[in-house]
């Protein structure tokens, strides 16, 4: 996990950093000095939950029309409601001390049991600005059948306990509309292989 030193600038001034916690990730409490557009200067106070960056990737399969994603248990979507609190989602993972594309190539072949050679990145995000300081990577890569090395899953002892599913990419936007799929960066990379034709 990389965690980025915070300094004044011209428009912030830094007053206080607390931890809060430094157990899993890095939660911290942040008092500031913010200058607004009018030029007065405000006091704000705000957490933030620093777990590093990431990276997520879309495999489809263009002829065959196909996306592989996976599910797993996540514990924050079973305490808010979510049945089972199982997410259907995109291959992704922490970059570590990775750069993002040796991180994703890591992720799917530990996630979904695929080898992939050629990852296209194609845009990054930060998916909860209000509170978290992730800084998400977005990926799409073609597979095949050939490039499946073996049953995927995850890591048992991470906690990972990973399903592969591959749909056609239809069902999986139809999937989105009814909400079984609810996941933002698994939304975002759906529809962007339907707008980009990628599986046509």
């Amino acid at each position: 996990m990389q965690t980025a030193e915070i300094s004044d600038s011209e428009d912030i001034r830094i007053v206080d950093v607390q931890v809060l916690s430094d157990d899993w990730y890095v939660l911290k409490k942040n008092t500031f000095d913010l200058r607004r557009r009018d030029g007065r200067w405000q006091r704000q106070s705000r957490e933030t939950y620093d777990r590093g960056n990431g990276a997520t990737i879309l495999l489809y399969d263009r002829a065959r029309r196909t996306v592989v994603l996976t599910r797993q248990f996540r514990f924050p979507a079973y305490v808010t409601g979510t049945p089972g609190g199982r997410l259907i989602e995109t291959c992704a993972g922490l970059l570590d001390q990775d750069d993002p594309v040796t991180c994703i190539r890591r992720e799917v072949e530990e996630e979904t049991g695929f080898r992939i050679r050629d990852v296209r990145k194609v845009f990054e995000a930060y998916m909860s600005p209000g509170s978290v300081t992730e800084r998400l990577f977005f990926f799409v890569g073609e597979y095949a059948a050939a490039d499946r090395v073996s049953a995927g899953g995850g890591e048992a002892h991470e906690g990972e306990d990973i399903e592969v599913l591959e749909l056609p990419l239809d069902q999986a936007l139809a999937m989105v509309a009814s909400g079984e799929i609810c996941d933002g960066k698994t939304i975002m990379l759906l529809q962007y292989a339907k707008l980009n034709g990628l599986v046509e």
